[in-house]
């Protein structure tokens, strides 16, 4: 069979707003229902598409070619993606990369997601910009919007930490610092980022209590990033409160949320995210500007820390939002873009060294 095979025929999304999108289905033949999301990166769709941040959205992705250089064993970010579609202008079937084993579209068939391509993704860019957040179906019919609303309405409430963060806690071994990951939906490239500079990690399920986490003899607590509305975890933050607030803490994205949230922060969510690997940040200390990789929905209420511990410590260049916080006397701060990028530019990964630098001047062990 060639790859041209691959299709299943004319498939449709359907928008909460009763526009219909016609293009051509890949990947697995089942309905996609989500949030219907862009991003700008140009590359990146492997991690894109295994990103957890991703869980429970539809992806529309600007760039009009995608899949050109194939799917690898190495860039995967979780075991299997947990986004429910992806929408783009043209698809490659031919990709050409040394390390490609297969095509996104078999890939997509093999972890059971459906790809709507063929389609107009500059409208439907415009309409999430215009309108806010829209949620929207991909199937092999067109339905009616008032069915895409009640799908909405049944998800509402739905918390995707859960499903996406690990069962078990998991070890990797190394020599320096020892760090106790919360995983809230982690891409495995903060680990690798850790691992890089020599740390041991220890990841622990999102809902790990303070007392399993104080017998791990960490010597420095992270908040990873992860999907869905931050204030689905407030039932959780009085208890990571006390853990940060005994130790070096960072957190990334979702991270960087219910950190404000520990310390009686508000997030809202943002009319249509970031998301991409080309959003500049400034430092408000130094004045410099970054480029970063970023995928959020939600952001913090820089009014709700009026009467915090916790300072702005990076600014938007765009929007003005918050990108990240530090409190005002202790070893405890969060980004709200991704310092690890996988995709995108690295230029902010002196935030790990920030943060192994300040295990070591609380007295942090090193381990042989």
């Amino acid at each position: 069979m060639n790859r041209e095979e691959k299709a299943f025929g004319t498939g449709y999304l359907t928008l909460e707003s009763g526009e219909v999108f016609t293009g051509t289905l890949y990947g697995a033949p089942v309905n996609g229902f989500g949030e219907v999301v862009f991003t700008t990166g140009m590359t990146g769709y492997q991690e894109v598409m295994s990103d957890p941040s991703f869980a429970g959205q539809i992806v529309t992705f600007t760039y009009p070619l995608i899949g050109n250089y194939g799917i690898n064993p190495k860039d995967f970010e979780a075991q299997k993606p947990a986004l429910t579609g992806m929408i783009v202008s043209e698809l490659c079937l031919e990709p050409s990369h040394y390390e490609s084993t297969k095509t996104l579209a078999e890939a997509a068939e093999e972890f059971g997601f459906p790809i709507l391509a063929g389609i107009d993704t500059r409208t439907i860019t415009k309409r999430v910009r215009q309108n806010g957040p829209l949620f929207g179906v991909i199937s092999d019919q067109p339905m009616q919007a008032e069915e895409v609303v009640s799908l909405r309405n049944k998800h509402a409430k739905k918390s995707l930490v859960a499903e996406v963060s690990s069962q078990r806690i998991e070890r990797y071994p190394g020599t320096g610092e020892h760090v106790v990951l919360v995983d809230l939906g982690m891409k495995q490239s903060i680990v690798d980022a850790l691992l890089a500079l020599g740390c041991r990690v220890t990841v622990v399920p999102f809902d790990t209590s303070i007392e399993q986490i104080k017998s791990l003899s960490l010597d420095g607590l992270m908040f990873s990033n992860g999907p869905g509305d931050p204030e689905h975890l407030l039932a959780y933050c009085s208890e990571w409160r006390k853990a940060a607030e005994q130790y070096p803490t960072l957190g990334i994205c979702l991270g960087h949320q219910v950190l404000a949230l520990m310390y009686g922060g508000k997030t809202e969510k943002l009319a249509y995210g970031h998301r991409g690997g080309n959003h500049p940040v400034k430092d408000l200390e130094t004045g410099k500007v970054y480029m970063t990789s970023q995928n959020h929905g939600y952001v913090v209420k820089e009014e709700s820390l009026e009467q915090s511990e916790l300072n702005v410590s990076y600014r938007n260049v765009n929007d003005g939002s918050v990108e990240g916080l530090t409190h005002k006397s202790l070893p405890v701060f969060s980004v709200q873009y991704h310092p690890e990028a996988h995709p995108g530019p690295s230029d902010t990964s002196h935030i790990f060294h920030q943060f192994i630098q300040s295990m070591r001047e609380v007295g942090a062990k090193t381990y042989a």
